[in-house]
């Protein structure tokens, strides 16, 4: 008996807490829970704007020599070192000649050799000469004395070419500097071999004039059409981080360089170093100015990002039995342009439906796909990797080409390459609209079409579709029950991973 009464007090709680949660439910559910979201805006105001590529190079001297010996041997002497100057055939190095004088000696007495033997042949041709004329020997016997002189006359040619050899090796143990300038490196030490083989040995490397340099920068290939010569460039090195050094752009060579399937460009910068603070060797970070605008209006990249919230469609069962029977709200399914806005007093639900761009397949037209493509970059989402394989495939046809987008010139004046026309972007601004039957004014978000021109990365230009002072939407604050809405199905709203069914 106690146990089916204790049973019985089960049951009853149970049915109270199932109670207490239906009725929990339906006062949430009855209610409108959804808080107005809070909008970031700033102004659109008025700046100078500069559109740059960054990349990074090496400084280099203009001309490095490499001095190296035609000759094998010990270094007998070495007349320069790290950072001295050098005068152009001034002697920076001298190998032990022992060898290669006795080379010299050698080779003079073999010519000596050769010249007696050929004035020997000469006096026995000029005797078989007289007696060939005189018929007493025969025309073999001439003509033999004949062949020996030549013979010999040849051998005195070639003793001398020896010597001249001989005497050029002793010549080339002195290493003469071929330029004017200062030792940057120094390979050999005295008493070191060096082996001239196939490859000449390095000894120094001398620059010829650090005053003047060069900086070898790697630009990518997204960026290297819009880079042109005599374009002004700003650069930093680890050195001296607080100070910005100059130059400009003196050659983009047409050789590429493929690392990981990254394609970049050799783009050559002269530099001015007048007070030798720059050395070889160096890594420098680039900012090449390929545009400058002044005094336009602007608005941060962040407001092209943003995008309205859409009504959630992710309904719990409970939520849709709810709905169903009157006690919920029914589950709007069509994306929306505007969303309520926060406000001090009254209602604001005003909601413009607005058509969701279908995803690429990669069978659009050219200029669609770019369109489309570059539409999702500036949103700062990546399109698929086979997009960016047709997109390439399509560069590579000549079906598209690299849009350049050239400024203004370095000295302020414009760029002999037109720049292009401005592409249309959308963004979003807070206007005041009042809804039918409703004397109260709601402050909603308006989708407006810009002309957008250059960025700097931060910011971007807009040539039309914008006023100055206009409030653009850079971000909205959502409330713990919108990001839950926001999420997609069987995804967590903090970021975490979507749970398995």
């Amino acid at each position: 008996m106690a146990k089916n009464g204790k049973f019985r007090w089960s049951k009853w709680i149970m049915l109270l807490v199932v109670l207490g949660a239906a009725v929990g439910a339906v006062m949430y559910f009855k209610n409108d829970h959804t808080a107005a979201p809070q909008y970031q805006t700033v102004p659109v105001t008025r700046a100078d704007l500069t559109q740059v590529v960054t990349a990074n190079g090496a400084l280099n001297p203009v001309l490095n020599v490499q001095v190296g010996s035609q000759v094998s041997g010990n270094i007998a002497k070495l007349f320069a070192d790290y950072n001295s100057l050098v005068k152009s055939n001034q002697v920076v190095a001298q190998l032990d000649t022992a060898i290669f004088v006795s080379a010299v000696h050698q080779a003079e007495g073999d010519l000596a050799n050769s010249k007696a033997t050929l004035e020997l042949q000469q006096a026995e041709t000029k005797r078989s000469k007289a007696l060939y004329d005189n018929k007493l020997i025969s025309d073999s016997d001439y003509d033999t004395a004949v062949a020996s002189l030549h013979q010999a006359e040849a051998q005195v040619k070639m003793k001398q070419a020896t010597l001249e050899l001989a005497q050029l090796n002793l010549d080339h143990c002195t290493i003469y500097a071929p330029v004017e300038g200062i030792v940057i490196s120094r390979n050999v030490d005295v008493g070191q071999t060096v082996a001239a083989s196939m490859n000449a040995p390095v000894l120094f490397q001398i620059a010829n004039d650090l005053a003047k340099m060069q900086i070898d920068a790697s630009v990518s290939e997204a960026d290297v059409g819009t880079v042109e010569e005599k374009q002004n460039v700003n650069f930093t090195v680890d050195a001296y981080p607080n100070r910005t050094f100059t130059g400009s752009v003196v050659q983009i060579r047409n050789s590429a360089s493929n690392v990981q399937n990254v394609v970049t460009y050799d783009t050559v910068i002269g530099v001015t170093n007048a007070d030798f603070k720059l050395r070889p060797g160096m890594t420098a970070m680039i900012s090449i100015i390929t545009a400058r605008s002044t005094n336009v209006l602007k608005v941060p990249n962040a407001a092209f990002r943003f995008k309205p919230l859409e009504p959630s469609t992710n309904q719990t069962l409970v939520a849709r039995l709810l709905a169903k029977v009157g006690l919920g709200k029914e589950p709007n399914t069509a994306a929306t342009n505007a969303v309520p806005v926060a406000k001090a007093s009254g209602t604001n639900k005003v909601e413009t439906a607005e058509n969701a761009s279908p995803p690429l397949t990669g069978n659009e037209p050219p200029e669609v796909l770019m369109r489309r493509v570059r539409e999702m970059r500036d949103r700062g989402e990546e399109p698929p990797p086979e997009i960016r394989a047709k997109l390439r495939e399509l560069f590579q046809s000549g079906a598209l080409q690299r849009p350049g987008q050239g400024g203004a010139s370095m000295g302020g004046g414009n760029s002999s390459r037109p720049r292009p026309a401005p592409a249309w972007r959308t963004i979003y601004v807070l206007a005041t609209n009042t809804p039918p039957g409703s004397s109260d004014p709601l402050v909603i978000p308006r989708a407006v079409r810009v002309r957008a021109g250059i960025t700097d990365g931060s910011y971007t230009e807009i040539t039309d579709g914008l006023q100055e002072g206009d409030p653009v939407i850079i971000a909205a604050k959502l409330t713990s029950a919108q990001a839950v809405a926001q999420a997609p199905a069987g995804q967590s709203p903090f970021g975490g991973p979507p749970r398995m069914r």
